[in-house]
């Protein structure tokens, strides 16, 4: 396996980054995921703007977006997948233990790992944590993701691959790594940027592509939503079957269904909408 380190490939072994790197340290770095079938990515475009966008979010210096594309380029070519999750990591750098940042210069990695395809349908859970709408980090993908990690693990241990959060106000959020949507009375719903999710590339093409509407949902609209379902950029669009004890009969239904088969038509149209 090659990787992407700062100027050039290295093998796996051998690419290794400081132990004072502000992306360990304090968790002051950025990412994105990007699917890759066939060594082909889908919507690089958007996922880089939205790397500057939380670079500049974090006051991090402005990543060089040629220099990434190419590095995606490289690593793609070196490690041939038929589906793969590129990772984009890029930190503050070396720095000085604590909260300051150095002026060694920032990291920059691009490393690639095989993916299956998701099952249609997926198990959630709710948890008792909230995302904070009106954080530092509110709308950014930083790597500061133990939080993330925390719920996930619950989610684990009740059968479920998702957790999702509400924000503070007590509405509905979003996952660890998705986006969620409900359908009630014959309409797609999603929670607005405004409620503290994150702005997901495939929520976004999801909500272009279907009509969905953004509204304020309760928490609790979990419990008498007809049909719900998960974005992210490896589950593309995922029906849920359980949401903690309620079981949805028939995920995906007729709506996720449709909004499945509008994704993998639009995206196979075209990789980088």
């Amino acid at each position: 396996m090659k990787i992407w380190l700062n100027d050039g490939l290295r093998d796996v072994d051998s690419a290794r980054v400081s132990v004072l790197d502000h992306g360990l340290t304090v968790g002051d770095g950025v990412f994105e995921t990007v699917k890759s079938v066939e060594g082909r990515t889908f919507a690089l475009t958007r996922h880089l703007a939205r790397l500057a966008r939380s670079a500049r979010g974090l006051g991090l210096p402005e990543p060089d977006l040629d220099e990434v594309r190419h590095a995606c380029a490289a690593v793609l070519e070196a490690n041939p997948l038929p589906l793969g999750r590129l990772r984009i990591t890029y930190t503050g750098g070396l720095s000085p233990l604590g909260s300051d940042r150095g002026d060694q210069g920032t990291t920059l990695v691009v490393a690639l790992g095989e993916a299956a395809r998701r099952p249609d349908s997926t198990a959630v859970i709710t948890v008792p944590w909230t995302r904070n709408e009106r954080g530092a980090l509110t709308g950014l993908k930083t790597t500061s993701y133990a939080e993330n990690v925390v719920a996930l693990a619950r989610a684990h241990e009740h059968g479920a691959s998702e957790a999702l959060f509400a924000n503070t106000v007590g509405q509905l959020c979003e996952g660890t790594g998705s986006n969620v949507f409900v359908v009630l009375d014959g309409e797609i719903l999603t929670p607005p940027v405004a409620s503290g999710c994150l702005d997901g590339i495939t929520r976004a093409l999801a909500v272009e592509w279907t009509g969905a509407r953004e509204a304020d949902l309760p928490l609790d609209v979990l419990e008498r939503a007809d049909e719900v379902f998960l974005t992210s950029t490896l589950r593309d669009v995922q029906g849920v079957h359980r949401v903690d004890g309620r079981q949805l009969p028939g995920a995906p239904g007729p709506m996720t269904t449709k909004a499945m088969r509008a994704f993998d038509e639009r995206a196979a149209d075209d990789l980088d909408p």
